[in-house]
């Protein structure tokens, strides 16, 4: 798309931050030909993510979804900075740097300074871009563009203008990430969290409810959720299913179950105890979960697995 206020065409990305989200968004773009430029805090921390993306190309590889012969290629497509003047040339600007408003409006303000009036801003973040704009000048440039972890292997990339932010860059952006490979979906309005982290929390609330109450062990409800609507939900969505399922009889039944749901405005007292008493889930051992007596490793594998799998499977299908 070419118009007065958008790049005539996607050429170079910048990205900004390389953690886990902002390595893998470059891995992305570099495997789908698109050079980027990503800007880190410091050298060392740089060589690490394009440590973590050659060990992720090696799991690609290894998936036959990336050719051995490509990964020096696809590492040769970034270039690496400390310098937030080096995103001058990108068409199109991703932040995805730590969870800090003020550091992200800094940067904002010197991206709309450092870069062409015409490139696209975009936060990989939950925020929304109208929380963003507050020193920014051109704000109808500034798009959110929530990536989902890993965004490697996840296809999802939720797309949300701000009320200033102009249609086109709406477009523009969504056909610069498709160009990625990733799958854009455009939310209408600003709202918190965006679509995936609402329906991903309501679900969570109800099972943290349902274990705190004592209905069910964790393992129940997992299992629940695994052997159940979760084999459907990859391929018909809960709209989908409802109407599948049928309208009329989903409806009725909604309206007698969902006044029992859980409304609680905070998690269960019970998750909270946990927390105070220093349980971090898998990454400490300690969660609902007693992650010495469980294979965390092997979960994560098997999900990564899983994941690759379903790659491979968009793959063929957009062939």
């Amino acid at each position: 798309m070419t118009t007065a206020s958008v790049p005539a065409s996607f050429g170079r990305l910048a990205v900004i931050g390389n953690g886990i989200i902002g390595h893998g968004v470059t891995q992305v773009s570099a495997t789908a030909g698109v050079p980027v430029t990503m800007i880190g805090r410091s050298r060392d921390s740089l060589a690490k993510a394009l440590e973590r993306m050659r060990a992720s190309l090696a799991d690609f590889v290894a998936h036959g979804l990336v050719e051995a012969g490509e990964v020096d290629a696809i590492i040769a497509r970034v270039s690496t900075s400390t310098s937030l003047e080096d995103a001058a040339d990108a068409d199109f600007v991703i932040e995805a740097v730590t969870e800090d408003l003020p550091l992200k409006l800094d940067i904002f303000e010197r991206l709309d300074a450092i870069c062409s009036p015409l490139a696209v801003l975009g936060s990989s973040s939950g925020q929304p871009a109208s929380a963003l704009v507050a020193k920014v000048k051109t704000r109808e440039r500034v798009i959110a563009t929530h990536f989902w972890y890993p965004p490697q292997l996840i296809p999802l990339v939720e797309v949300c203008g701000g009320p200033e932010t102009a249609p086109e860059v709406i477009a523009w952006a969504c056909d610069a990430i498709r160009v990625t490979g990733k799958e854009p979906v455009v939310i209408d309005r600003e709202i918190p969290g965006f679509i995936g982290n609402r329906l991903q929390f309501a679900m969570l609330r109800e099972a943290w409810a349902l274990w705190a109450a004592g209905v069910a062990s964790a393992d129940a409800i997992d299992a629940v959720v695994r052997n159940s609507f979760g084999r459907r939900v990859a391929v018909t969505g809960p709209i989908e299913s409802a109407d599948v399922g049928g309208l009329y009889t989903m409806y009725h039944f909604g309206k007698s179950l969902i006044p029992d749901l859980d409304t609680s405005a905070e998690p269960p007292k019970a998750i909270a105890d946990l927390v105070a008493d220093g349980a971090n889930g898998l990454a400490n051992g300690r969660g609902v979960y007693d992650w010495s007596k469980r294979d965390g490793e092997g979960l994560i594998k098997a999900r990564m697995d899983e994941l690759f799998r379903w790659l491979k499977y968009d793959r063929e299908r957009r062939q």
